[in-house]
């Protein structure tokens, strides 16, 4: 299906592996988005509540970001370019667990084989980017992003179309989903193959290192994974519980909660792109302080909107934050130009933690208190972006030999 690609160029922006770990990525997280967008077939099946759906959401979450930082270090040192093929395997198994599950313990390892399969995807993937970006960075961690954030936005499209009118079973089409990624991820292979016999016959190139002291790169990775928390605990908010506040608020069908889901996921898409654009362009500090803070103002209004208005305030405040995340990930690349990987997997590893860990607490939130407070409560978490101004200005900042 896929030619063998050229040689390998790292002073060239390789666009056809750019597209091809976009789609690999849309594959793998449109897999991994099945699992909040079938909560409410899973909530009638298995007659739990908010609860035990954060507690799925939190396996998942926890499978998705505890192998990561783990699986990122060992591949700085031991680069393995089949290692995608060997996560979209764990997903294979997930996805046909899920579609047969009778059970909610059933359920809990379906979602945790995705999630060990996520965990394996993310830091490579991300890696890829990174190789094939011929120095646009930004730009090639928004293609990357933009294809994970299309599969995670189309997920709830989807299960409202084959899923939720013909039931649960119906999840099993998915692993089509697997077996094309699977296809995508042999080409991207044979291509990292490629770059690594390049990198054996070249001298070692030196890296340069930010002129910062040690305390400030620390202090910096904690502002940025501060900032991490503050967007995902807030997208938990809305992937994990948006349908069941419309459907409870405004009394619409399951099908027509999808749509409000989309309305946030695809914004995420949109906005992710334009964020890792705007990054190159006038600075990533300044995209990640607007990006996080500049959301406060939409979701502090959320909670009181009527119908028309909360579609359209999550489309906004999917649009702004999206921009965030290729900036902050390539911020911290460049804090530790050594340690891709292993930074690639912290700052995903700790946001679907952060995701996982938030949609546990606001499950059990939401049944001692409402799902309206939920929003009430996370509305100010955006209002945490004013710690990126402690943020130094990468592009004024001296480089020194490693």
């Amino acid at each position: 299906m896929f030619k063998t690609t050229t040689a390998y160029d790292p002073n060239k922006t390789s666009y056809p592996i750019l597209i091809a770990i976009c789609l690999a990525h849309l594959s793998n997280d449109l897999i991994q988005a099945v699992i909040p967008a079938s909560y409410p077939l899973l909530k009638e099946n298995f007659h739990l509540n908010f609860a035990q759906i954060g507690i799925i959401t939190f396996c998942f979450q926890l499978a998705s970001s505890l192998l990561q930082p783990i699986v990122g270090m060992y591949t700085d040192k031991h680069p393995k370019p089949y290692s995608q093929i060997i996560a979209m395997m764990f997903s294979f198994v997930g996805i046909i667990a899920l579609s047969f599950a009778n059970s909610y313990y059933a359920v809990l390892f379906a979602v945790t084989m995705v999630g060990i399969g996520s965990s394996i995807f993310h830091p490579e993937s991300s890696r890829v980017a990174y190789l094939s970006s011929g120095g646009k960075r930004s730009l090639a961690q928004s293609i990357f992003q933009i294809g994970g954030n299309t599969g995670t936005a189309l997920a709830p499209l989807l299960l409202a179309w084959f899923v939720i009118p013909a039931g649960q079973r119906n999840i099993l089409w998915f692993i089509v989903v697997v077996l094309i990624a699977q296809l995508i991820l042999s080409y991207i292979a044979r291509w990292y193959v490629k770059v690594l016999e390049y990198a054996r016959t070249q001298a070692k190139k030196q890296i340069k290192l930010p002129d910062l002291s040690q305390t400030k790169i620390v202090m910096s990775i904690v502002v940025l994974l501060l900032l991490i928390f503050s967007k995902y605990v807030y997208v938990a908010s809305i992937t994990s519980y948006l349908q069941f506040y419309m459907m409870d608020k405004f009394a619409i069908s399951e099908i027509a909660a999808q749509v409000y889901l989309f309305y946030f996921l695809i914004a995420i898409a949109v906005g992710t792109l334009f964020g890792g654009f705007l990054g190159d362009l006038i600075g990533r500090k300044y995209i990640i302080w607007l990006s996080v803070l500049g959301c406060a103002p939409f979701t502090l209004m959320l909670p009181y909107a009527n119908e028309m208005w909360t579609g359209i305030l999550v489309s906004v405040i999917g649009l702004i934050m999206a921009s965030a995340f290729p900036s902050i990930l390539v911020y911290a690349q460049e804090l530790l130009p050594k340690k891709i990987g292993m930074v690639s997997g912290l700052f995903y590893g700790f946001a679907f933690g952060m995701g996982g860990l938030g949609a546990a607490i606001l499950g059990w939130f939401a049944d001692k208190t409402s799902l309206e407070s939920i929003y009430l409560v996370c509305s100010y978490l955006p209002l945490l972006g004013i710690v990126a101004y402690f943020l130094p200005d990468m592009k004024k900042i001296k480089y020194k030999d490693a």
